[in-house]
């Protein structure tokens, strides 16, 4: 460990430490990549990849780590790579190198080469800049006329570029839903070529779940599950949404399931979870279609469906029982009417939980993708939650327990305990006894038939 502390650093004071590591040691190296491209669009790129073309990358990263004051690199010898983390940074460095794929696998053999070559072997033109420690940008590549036109275009023949790291058409997508680029016109006919290499154990699901969420909470959803179905890559990632296309609705909907989808997912806040409920919402609608245009019990389907999917990108339990909550629920906002009564409003608040913003940023959002005519019955919703969450002492919180009702009825643990207990939080929540522990006894010692 450094002796003291690292401190944050500015972006030039990393750079002068960079420089002076290099002048130190006779290196001649270069930031590339999404640094570069990031600073020269004005966005705020945290970890600059260092691309050493003369010297020795973990050299290079031992004395700049000194120079900070950080911990020694974690190095990665096969590859020739280090990392040095910085309060604020985390700083990659990698000798200029060549790398050839076995087809079945992401795991590079590498073989020193030269700046050229390794710039040949990156994935998109505009990472292919480079920038001295002082911030002279060199573009030996053409990616800065790229960068001015807001175009994706690899560095050699798209076939090539994604059979060497198939994961490069997922980041293709991504950057462009982040960036608002355009896809070279070569690029998606490539990636519905080489779709079949996204699967395991060439692309491993962390991976391509990783590149999802990020796609997800990017300023353009939409546009990624667009780019993902046009290279026909949803059907590979995603087969449960990619079954939606087609798929026709009629009443107040514009779209089929697959169009209303991407207009639902593209009207929700940039919440990972609740874009990932907006795009699984209606994933039960083809499983449940009916002949007059039903879709009966779809949310439960879809629920399941959800769950299955996110199991299988490795998403974090958390996330799946939020998510498969949100779906399950999604059509009870939406069905709202003026002639509910308040336990049903108290009903909706206590079975949403903490949810229940999310679920109704969902449930405007599905309005809203959708021509129906009474979008503002929402705010009408809205308030009434707000008015039975304000309500004191609370209806919604359980007020007794399975204790207490085997006591005062007299009875031992069984099914009996539970369906009484449920029945009363009923009750209470009907307005029908009062939300008082003392009330809600005295009503269970009176109705020995509940």
């Amino acid at each position: 460990m450094g002796a003291d502390k690292p401190v944050a650093l500015t972006d030039e004071e990393m750079l002068r430490l960079l420089k002076r590591a290099a002048t130190d040691l006779g290196a001649q190296a270069w930031v590339v990549g999404g640094y570069v491209r990031d600073k020269l669009l004005g966005r705020h790129h945290p970890n600059p990849d260092v691309v050493v073309e003369r010297g020795d990358a973990l050299k290079l990263a031992e004395s700049f780590a000194e120079l900070a004051g950080a911990d020694p690199p974690v190095t990665f010898e096969r590859f020739g790579t280090a990392q040095v983390t910085l309060p604020g940074h985390l700083v990659e460095f990698v000798n200029a190198r060549a790398e050839s794929y076995a087809p079945d696998s992401r795991k590079p053999d590498v073989r020193p080469a030269t700046l050229e070559e390794d710039l040949h072997r990156r994935d998109f033109t505009v990472n292919t800049l480079l920038m001295d420690f002082d911030g002279q940008v060199r573009d030996p590549l053409g990616g800065r006329r790229d960068l001015d036109a807001r175009i994706l275009r690899t560095p050699t023949d798209p076939l090539r570029t994604f059979a060497d790291d198939p994961l490069r058409m997922l980041r293709g997508v991504r950057f462009a839903s982040e960036l608002g680029f355009e896809p070279a016109p070569d690029l998606l006919p490539a990636m519905k070529q080489m779709k079949d290499r996204l699967a395991p154990p060439v692309i491993s699901a962390e991976r391509i779940a990783e590149e999802l969420r990020r796609m997800l909470t990017s300023p353009r959803p939409r546009l990624a599950i667009e780019l993902l179905d046009a290279g026909e890559l949803l059907e590979i990632v995603l087969p449960e949404i990619a079954a939606c296309k087609g798929v026709q609705q009629s009443g107040y909907h514009t779209h089929d399931v697959f169009g209303h989808t991407l207009l639902t997912v593209g009207k929700v806040p940039p919440d990972l979870v609740l874009r990932v409920a907006a795009l699984f919402h209606d994933a039960g609608k083809p499983s449940t279609a009916t002949p007059d245009g039903a879709f009966t019990g779809h949310e439960i389907v879809g629920a399941d469906l959800a769950r299955s999917a996110l199991e299988r990108l490795r998403f974090s339990q958390k996330e799946i029982e939020t998510v498969v909550k949100l779906v399950r629920l999604h059509l009870r906002p939406v069905y709202y009417s003026s002639e509910w009564s308040d336990g049903a409003v108290r009903r909706l608040a206590r079975d949403a939980g903490p949810l229940l913003d999310r679920l109704m940023a969902l449930a405007r959002a599905d309005i809203a993708a959708s021509a129906y005519p009474e979008p503002e019955k929402l705010d009408e919703l809205q308030a009434r939650i707000e008015g039975v969450l304000r309500e004191r002492p609370s209806r919604l919180a359980p007020l007794v327990t399975g204790e207490d009702v085997m006591r005062v009825r007299g009875i031992g643990p069984g099914r009996e305990v539970g369906h009484i207990k449920k029945r009363l939080e009923e009750l209470v929540i009907d307005g029908e006894v009062p939300p008082t522990r003392e009330a809600i006894l005295d009503y269970l010692a009176a109705h020995p038939e509940l």
